[in-house]
């Protein structure tokens, strides 16, 4: 059977180039990217060529509204609904042997490496919202794929991210915007020989957008230039837009003199990860340590981290009460913090006002704090809220630090058995 997709030429490469293990499709809003990646999956389902994909984000549920409707929308456009065998609500399309699959990164069962080891048999992997994955998590999913029925592709489609980005960092090099100081325009290492880049901007789509949206597009060099230079032209940027936390430094560990003096839990179990940050008090500064992250972990093991690192009180979400008592029960003190319509921003706030040092082993918590940024509307506009992407460390701090605000006396009774080592700041 054949299709008829038309496609952009600067798209083509998905096709012509046979030699790539890793698409990257990343540019401004528009461009057409997700259309080509969906085009390219329903083809190579279409082709003689062995094909066992998954299209994945960083969970399963926002795949339905993204991935999979663009799929469906392929398929509709070629009136070829009849050749598939289509499964709405496990999202599976299948044509004999080929097939794709729905799959999250995050999904609620089992850990993170144990699903990521049941796709050791594909060959296919459509990454949608790219920029969402961690580096650890895209490692696993990438050492995973090792079979030998059909060479191995992985595309990944992204928004383009702030240059501290892992995929920024792995696979880009940055040449400074002549026109937009702060802002960088990313090429593709050259020695990355297995990776392809496909680039561009609203241009390339012209046909597929009404003139009203193209003029907004071009309005926003003005009324918003960090959201255009970033979102419409596909620049990287110096750091995340709207980073509501700026000054943090890193050290190398925790010195001597120190003393803790909270721990911060912010609840999660599936997709969203629990956190708990360990506080500790030096010199006129608040050092953070990483106690705990990750999906699916019980208040059991949580309430042993926390004993295991040493003794303080624990500030945590008071929306959790069956957790906080549940971990009450393993003996760690446990309180629920105040919470009101202001008490966000009043945290916000007050960790904005403290010098912070995060050690380097808390690589989790130090990805969290350069990525944690006001909530954006379609147009760039800040919601004043924060937005929830990798938001549980910075919960978890917000709560300790927002009580230890104003009371010094807890800043001096509480020490912990903890090996300890110089600092380096």
């Amino acid at each position: 059977m054949k299709v008829n997709f038309e496609i952009d030429a600067s798209h083509l490469p998905l096709w012509e180039n046979t030699t790539w293990r890793y698409a990257y499709l990343m540019g401004g809003r528009a461009n057409g990217r997700s259309g080509s990646a969906s085009r390219y999956a329903i083809s190579q389902l279409l082709s003689k060529e062995r094909t066992r994909g998954a299209i994945m984000r960083a969970t399963r549920e926002d795949i339905r509204a993204s991935c999979w409707g663009e799929l469906n929308d392929r398929i509709t456009e070629q009136d070829v609904r009849d050749t598939f065998q289509i499964t709405d609500n496990d999202m599976v399309i299948k044509i004999n042997l080929n097939s794709l699959r729905a799959h999250g990164f995050r999904a609620s069962s089992g850990s993170l490496t144990a699903r990521l080891k049941s796709l050791a048999g594909y060959n296919f992997v459509w990454i949608e919202e790219a920029e969402e994955i961690g580096e650890n998590e895209f490692r696993t999913l990438d050492d995973t794929l090792r079979t030998v029925d059909g060479r191995i592709r992985i595309i990944l489609t992204l928004n383009t991210p702030p240059k501290n980005h892992w995929i920024i960092q792995k696979s880009f090099n940055l040449l400074p915007h002549p026109d937009a100081p702060g802002f960088f325009i990313p090429v593709l290492k050259p020695e990355l020989t297995d990776t392809i880049y496909i680039g561009g901007t609203y241009r390339e789509n012209l046909p597929n957008l009404d003139e009203h949206t193209v003029e907004r597009y071009k309005n926003y060099q003005f009324t918003n230039p960090d959201y255009y230079w970033q979102v419409i032209e596909g620049l990287s940027p110096e750091e995340v837009r709207g980073k509501i936390y700026n000054g943090w430094q890193l050290i190398d560990a925790i010195p001597k003199e120190a003393r803790l003096v909270k721990f911060g839990e912010d609840f999660g179990w599936s997709p969203d990860p629990a956190a708990i940050v360990a506080v500790w008090y030096w010199n006129g500064s608040y050092i953070l340590d990483e106690v705990a992250f990750g999906t699916e972990l019980t208040n059991e093991f949580l309430a042993g981290e926390i004993k295991r690192y040493g003794t303080a009180i624990t500030m945590a979400d008071s929306a959790e009460p069956k957790s906080i008592n549940e971990q009450r029960k393993y003996g760690v003190v446990v309180q629920g913090v105040e919470k009101g319509k202001d008490s966000v921003i009043f945290g916000i706030k007050v960790v904005s006002t403290k010098k912070i040092l995060v050690t380097k082993r808390s690589t989790n918590l130090w990805t969290a704090y350069e990525n944690y940024k006001w909530a954006e509307d379609k147009d760039g506009k800040s919601k004043g809220v924060p937005d929830h992407y990798l938001s549980d460390f910075m919960d978890a701090t917000r709560y300790a630090l927002a009580s230890l605000h104003n009371k010094t006396s807890d800043i001096v009774i509480h020490t912990a058995p903890r090996k300890r080592g110089n600092i380096a700041v």
